[in-house]
């Protein structure tokens, strides 16, 4: 029995019923190197039993304590069935691109049930009428709350139920599993008196790591060209405002090598300065060609790892939430491409400075001391008021980089063609992109409030819009 941490449970307190805090993903597979070439859903259904040991999550539910006085605890499930996690759909014909996104994005509205085991995996079926798939293609759209996993520790599950080799794991069997008795009510409040007892002592130990650390901050972003972004402030787009129950996706598929070439233009530029100058790129012209480009840049924040090197913090496995956030701008008041680039690169380069300074993990520290029983009350009476429509925004968007595998997967025998990034929007932010990199391609994925992006086709047509530009300007 583990408890959630504080920054865990806090994506289950911000949870509203128009903000369900999932994280996802719409992984798309070619079964031309399957046995026989194809695969059918039962055989799939099989794998992922097969490979339920692999991780705990998969048979945890949570257990609150009672009167809420302390973070839920994850327990087993002993009613466990994977035919409720794993579900099959097939879109109708002609079954284009489109009708999938439309499909991952009604399943991603949907909050997963906190009774249950926190993921859901849909196989959709029908990709027949999908550019550059052969027939038989399908799709697996994952959805894992996001208090369970973070970028990192949900690439890991995902590796958890893939091979690198089509052929599969040979040993692949279920194993035994006998779940561990239900807690004890009364063994929970005695835990949650004693954590509770010894917070104020932890929190001050936090404050003061935190006074040295501002001091170094400061010092190190002296004298920079551009100084850092700070979260709060930010312009008001459309983008920013309360969100409704509905989602919509769109994703492109780019180039990694063209992106690494498009970084040689700007000294010390990286792969993830290129992406968020395409993502700026990319605003700047979806909201000019809707007459909603305020004059200031707008501003992101980009998750980043607070992980140790090896991925695992906490003795959590890897598993769990342990990440920190920079602010950057997206320098959209810039209308050349190449010098957009530059101005990214030196606001990223002031963010990191002072990231590096302070730790990445202060802020992730901060985190673990939400308080359980105001938390929920507050994001519920925080959207009922619609306060997202009378203050200023944090920032625009979010832009999530996760580094993918760069060598194929299988799952079955068939192949991985594409990884495509689900994500959470919430009240002030109703735009979120997701990056995969995977075998040489990169993804950028748009998940957004349909109140919002009622065109997300045209969306799309701004990413490779802004992609093209900057291709052909540092080139």
């Amino acid at each position: 029995m583990k408890q959630l941490s504080g920054h865990d449970a806090s994506f289950l307190y911000n949870e509203t019923p128009n903000q369900p805090m999932h994280v996802g993903s719409v992984m798309i597979y070619d079964p031309s190197t399957a046995p026989n070439g194809k695969v059918r859903f039962k055989e799939i259904l099989a794998h992922i039993e097969n490979r339920i040991h692999t991780a705990d999550l998969f048979r945890k539910r949570l257990e609150s304590v009672p009167m809420n006085l302390d973070h839920p605890w994850w327990v087993d499930d002993r009613n466990f069935d994977v035919e409720y996690h794993v579900r099959h759909v097939a879109l109708p014909k002609p079954g284009d691109w489109r009708q999938l996104c439309i499909q991952a994005a009604r399943l991603h509205a949907r909050p997963l049930d906190h009774t249950r085991p926190l993921w859901e995996f849909t196989v959709v079926e029908g990709l027949d009428a999908v550019d550059g798939l052969p027939p038989g293609s399908f799709a697996i759209v994952s959805k894992i709350h996001h208090a369970c996993v973070d970028g990192v520790s949900g690439d890991q599950l995902n590796s958890a139920i893939h091979d690198i080799d089509p052929a599969g794991d040979e040993n692949d069997a279920p194993l035994p599993w006998t779940p561990e008795q239900p807690p004890n009510m009364g063994d929970l409040l005695a835990r949650a008196w004693v954590r509770n007892a010894r917070e104020p002592w932890r929190f001050g130990r936090l404050v003061a790591r935190t006074i040295p650390a501002m001091g170094r901050g400061a010092r190190a972003t002296r004298g920079l060209p551009t100084p850092p972004v700070s979260p709060g402030g930010a312009p008001r787009t459309r983008f920013n405002g309360t969100i409704g129950p509905h989602r919509v996706f769109e994703s492109v598929d780019l180039e990694l090598a063209s992106i690494k070439k498009i970084r040689e233009a700007v000294p010390g530029a990286t792969v993830n300065d290129v992406v968020l100058t395409i993502v700026g790129g990319a605003m700047r012209q979806y909201l000019l060609d809707h007459d909603g480009l305020p004059n200031e840049s707008l501003t992101a924040m980009a998750p980043i790892s607070a992980r140790p090197k090896g991925g695992a913090s906490n003795g959590d496995g890897g598993q769990g939430n342990r990440v920190s956030a920079m602010f950057v701008s997206l320098c959209t008041d810039v209308a050349g491409p190449r010098h957009r680039l530059e101005a990214v690169h030196q606001s990223t380069q002031a963010s990191k400075a002072l990231t590096n300074a302070v730790g990445a993990d202060l802020l992730a520290d901060y985190a673990q001391f939400t308080p359980s029983m105001l938390a929920g009350a507050g994001a519920r009476l925080s959207s009922s008021l619609g306060m997202a429509n009378r203050i200023d925004p944090a920032y625009n968007t979010v832009v999530s980089n996760v580094p993918g595998p760069q060598e194929p997967l299988y799952m079955n025998g068939a192949r991985v063609v594409a990884m495509h990034g689900l994500a959470p929007i919430h009240d002030g932010v109703g735009l979120f992109h997701g990056v995969y990199s995977y075998c040489g391609r990169v993804f950028v994925s748009a998940t957004a409030c349909r109140d919002m992006l009622h065109d997300p086709a045209a969306y799309a047509d701004a990413l490779r819009f802004s992609y093209d530009e900057l291709l052909v300007a540092a080139t």
